[in-house]
């Protein structure tokens, strides 16, 4: 009925004169015939069988002369729109119409057709289920090639949905016949290399005229220039041999297959025994001591302190940085951070995550869902802030809070968990954390009436190990402090990335404001244990210790800024510190051992809610004599939000972004209040003194909300973005301007840098694309015509 252009015409006329031969007298006999009052799909096969075989072949599986019109990609669409296609015909490929038969038969042919191309899991199989499956886990020994639900090898293509996707008669020819229908990124290829004369196999899973992309036979993937390949020859057949079983087995094996729908939140009820042995597994001493070039976390170290040891890109060559490659995505202001490992990039947006060659940014896999609809806050907006990574997966938060682990070869989901406990304005931001053979992770949704946490899942199998609430429950301590019944407490977001230190074993994650932010009417007290830093055992989720920053706050103002871990001598003493800039306009400086506060100092010039820090911690709340003047400003409004931040061990200064800006925007301009409004400064602080020793103002207005953030490099640079899309780099001693590149949009995600085969990038978002900048290459010869 349908017929690829190309067909022979001649033999198209001929067959065509015939149907509409067999059609005429089929039509007289119709006439008679008692009308079907529903369509069904035996009866659309006796039409099929007196009309159509003999061109599209017994099953619909094609001939000579006619394509296939079992499992046809185009003809996966609605019964009506079939029947449409039956009706007009193709006349100009030699397929007449048949919009001659009456409507029942049209129908009949349509259902028929349809049933032909429905997904396995929605047609009857005549084999038995249990006995498939245990052929595919037994004797069959496709988990040796294939992944199910969570469980098997990530060689081959990943099967947990391939009911989904394959219809009854796909399936039974992939296994029957696996070099007629070899997955996209599959197929076999040889690959001879000038390094040596080494020679690779594996699959092909992306190829330009530049590079391409191998996954040898073990998962690890080989990124390859062409001009350092002598030859790639592509096989023939499948990785796959023909399945050669009884009928029988086949029907079993086929009707367990059509069962794998995909992947239902839940934890897997065992551990796969090849994800900690694949070739692509990082373990946790790589994250904690990443491997020169590698980024393997959030911050690139589990200490939050995005400094760098590289030294490639120095103050004497930055200059000279160019542009290398662009990767854009399908979203708004991007604000994640990429991770590498191994030449490899992994990036993640709005239920989006991606395996990416470093050195050209060209995909090796994209794993995406649809947004969420209802959702409120960031979350809704497609806020995402990166991924994290262990052993042989990425773990990501989609923005209605699931934890999501995906296979680091395949892409495709391993196991998910929903975050929260029940439904309330929930959402996740957050760049997902490991610590140890756990993954943590946090919420979003503080402003919206909910009550934050942060969870920590078993990182193999999603099981929920423990939960921290961040608000105190019925009779726990810091109940107190809020005044009211339990079940009304709310705010407490964990929507940022967290920091751990491994020689006293502790995790510190920051917690965001109470709410409501502004009204607190119904909230007296503290409200404890939002704007707080909290210091929790990572194994049992219980807290050692706590600060909070801002307490009863009315302001918005989340503790959510970076918690640096630095070990340097302060005041004369080697100690173990917590750097922190918060929103409020303070620069702390903890021992982390305990929670001692060591300093608070302003870092911000307008500063009028508080008139300094008490001995204790406590902010001093600015008090007036009189009536408050109505149009009072509350400052700062964004003091230092959630940007990275950085310390550099050789000046020992503290660099990060701060926002001199005021909260009430109707103050009468020129004000003494107004000074400064609106304008962020890089500062280098000094942390034994809280002092600034050097700031780079950043003009012009904060249309361009960029919170990009800063990087610190062991050659003494530091990179940030400015408020005018710019992306800069300076010396950390002096400020002075080195080098910078006009993006032109606002940059929302924080710098990052990595080395692949040697040589230092700079990553960072901007808008919707991803950059990544080194220094120039030697040009390289193009092998081309392979």
């Amino acid at each position: 009925m349908i017929v690829k252009h190309g067909t022979k015409r001649g033999y198209w006329v001929r067959i065509s004169l015939f149907a509409v031969a067999v059609l005429a007298a089929r039509y007289g006999e119709a006439q008679t015939a008692t009308p079907v009052a529903q369509p069904s799909v035996s009866a659309g096969k006796h039409r099929y069988e007196s009309l159509c075989i003999g061109c599209h072949g017994e099953n619909g599986v094609g001939t000579e002369h006619a394509p296939a019109l079992a499992d046809n990609p185009d003809l996966r669409r609605g019964v009506d729109r079939i029947r449409g296609v039956i009706a007009a015909g193709f006349p100009a490929s030699g397929m007449p119409p048949f919009g001659g038969l009456p409507a029942p038969q049209l129908d009949e042919l349509a259902v028929y057709v349809h049933s032909l191309n429905l997904p396995a899991s929605e047609s009857k199989s005549a084999g038995d289920v249990a006995a498939g499956k245990q052929y595919y886990w037994n004797e069959g020994q496709c988990s040796g090639c294939h992944m199910v639900h969570g469980m098997g090898s990530s060689t081959g293509p990943d099967l947990s949905d391939v009911g989904s996707h394959l219809s009854a008669l796909g399936l039974r020819s992939a296994l029957a016949t696996p070099d007629l229908s070899i997955t996209p990124g599959y197929e076999l290829a040889t690959v001879l290399t000038t390094q040596g004369g080494t020679t690779l196999r594996g699959y092909l899973r992306n190829q330009t005229n530049y590079d391409i992309h191998l996954q040898d036979l073990e998962g690890r993937f080989h990124l390859l220039p062409l001009s350092e390949t002598i030859t790639v020859t592509k096989d023939k057949h499948a990785a796959m041999k023909p399945l050669a079983v009884p009928a029988g087995q086949m029907d079993n094996l086929v009707a367990y297959l059509s069962t794998l729908t995909g992947i239902e939140p839940g934890p897997l009820s065992q551990r796969n025994p090849t994800a900690t042995l694949g070739a692509n597994a990082i373990e946790f001493e790589g994250i904690l001591h990443p491997r020169p070039g590698n980024w393997p976390s959030y911050n690139g170290l589990l200490s939050a302190n995005r400094y760098s040891p590289l030294t490639g890109i120095s103050k004497a060559n930055v200059g000279s940085l160019l542009l290398k490659w662009i990767a854009p995505m399908p979203q708004l202001g991007l604000e994640a951070t990429p991770l590498v490992v191994d030449g490899i990039m992994y990036f993640s947006g709005q239920n989006q995550a991606y395996a990416m060659d470093a050195k050209t940014g060209r995909t090796i896999w994209r794993y995406s869902r649809p947004p969420t609809t209802g959702l409120v806050g960031d979350a809704s907006v497609g806020t995402n802030r990166g991924a994290a990574i262990f052993r042989d997966k990425i773990y990501i938060t989609t923005d209605n809070a699931h934890m999501v682990a995906l296979n680091r070869v395949t892409g495709k989901v391993v196991w998910e968990m929903v975050m929260p406990e029940e439904k309330q304005h929930y959402g996740s931001t957050v760049a997902p954390m490991v610590l140890n053979d756990t993954v943590i992770g946090g919420v979003s949704g503080g402003d919206w009436g909910m009550r934050g946490f942060i969870i920590c899942y078993d990182a193999e199998t999603g099981k929920v190990l423990w939960r921290h609430w961040t608000l105190p429950g019925p009779g726990e301590p810091g109940i107190e402090t809020w005044g009211k019944d339990w079940p009304a407490l709310a705010g407490g977001s964990t929507w940022l990335h967290g920091s751990y230190d491994p020689e006293t074993d502790t995790l510190f994650w920051p917690t965001g404001n109470p709410w409501p932010d502004s009204d607190d009417r119904d909230r007296p007290g503290d409200n404890l244990y939002t704007n707080c830093i909290l210091a929790l055992d990572p194994h049992t989720g219980k807290m050692k210790w706590y600060f909070q920053f801002t307490p009863h706050d009315t302001a918005d103002r989340d503790a959510v800024e970076p918690p640096v871990l630095v070990d340097t001598t302060f005041q004369g003493k080697p100690m173990k510190l917590l750097l922190h800039a918060d929103r409020n306009g303070f620069f702390y400086v903890f021992d982390r051992t305990n929670g001692k506060l060591l300093l608070a100092k302003p870092f911000l010039r307008q500063i009028n809610w508080a008139t300094g820090i008490d001995a204790t911690g406590r902010p001093i709340v600015a008090t007036y004599t009189g009536a408050v003047p109505t149009r009072q400003r509350k400052c700062p409004d964004n003091g230092a939000n959630w940007s990275s931040t950085a310390f550099s061990p050789t000046t020992r200064w503290y660099y990060f972004m701060a926002i001199e800006d005021c909260g009430d925007p109707k103050a009468p301009a020129g004000s003494e209040e107004a000074k400064g409004i609106g304008q962020r400064f890089l500062r280098a602080i000094d942390i034994e003194t809280g002092e600034i020793k050097w700031e780079i103002a950043q003009p012009g207005p904060l249309v361009l909300k960029t919170w990009s953030g800063v990087l610190g490099t062991g050659a003494g640079i530091i990179f940030y973005a400015d408020p005018n899309g710019a992306f800069c780099a300076v010396d950390e001693r002096t400020g002075k301007l080195l080098w910078h590149y006009d993006t032109n949009v606002g940059m929302k995600g924080p710098p990052m840098t990595y080395a692949v085969d040697g040589k230092q990038y700079v990553a960072v978002t901007a808008g919707s694309v991803l950059l990544s900048f080194a220094l120039p290459s030697q040009p390289r010869k193009i092998n081309a015509g392979r």
